[in-house]
């Protein structure tokens, strides 16, 4: 497995991707209540690649896992009982983080959430946060494995009706 950060050359591939992770989510347990063709998907995907957030794991030239990697929480996230009190310019928050639904279970989610860590210690981060859909039980479990903890389930205020509240989680350093 190879993680990297995206460019424009990887976007048709990598909102492909997500839409086929969609797709799946919507035919079986749609944990995150994605919704297919609108989020994730190629206008998110372009966005994410243009600020430089976009990042995927790849395997033998295909995309197995993606996620987006930056300092937005995109929500009220003042409203969350974390560990430690930080601004929002001290944490790293992961978004939109997925694997490939026939390789579940090789530990692609465990790799890049892994990788986010490292990533947000190397540039000098103290934390690294995500949100959660309450019901996607997981995504939960694969980062409190990676040593997360749970920091109060809470609106943050984002206005998605299907989703009133999120569940915080945070690791820190």
């Amino acid at each position: 497995m190879r993680i990297y950060k995206c460019t424009m050359d990887d976007l048709e591939e990598t909102a492909a991707f997500y839409d086929m992770v969609t797709k799946y989510l919507n035919e079986h347990i749609n944990y995150p209540k994605w919704t297919r063709g609108e989020y994730p998907g190629y206008e998110s995907t372009r966005a994410a690649i243009e600020a430089g957030e976009q990042y995927v794991c790849g395997e033998d030239g295909k995309i197995i896992g993606a996620f987006i990697l930056n300092d937005d929480p995109q929500g009220d996230y003042g409203a969350g009982d974390w560990g430690e009190d930080l601004s929002r310019s001290e944490y790293m928050v992961i978004h939109t983080l997925a694997a490939d639904p026939g390789k579940y279970g090789r530990g692609i989610g465990r790799a890049m959430t892994e990788y986010c860590v490292r990533t947000a210690r190397e540039r000098g981060y103290k934390a690294v946060r995500v949100d959660v859909v309450p019901t996607n039980y997981p995504a939960a479990r694969l980062y409190e494995s990676v040593g997360f903890t749970f920091a109060g389930e809470r609106d943050l205020k984002r206005g998605i009706e299907a989703i009133p509240t999120f569940c915080l989680y945070e690791l820190n350093f």
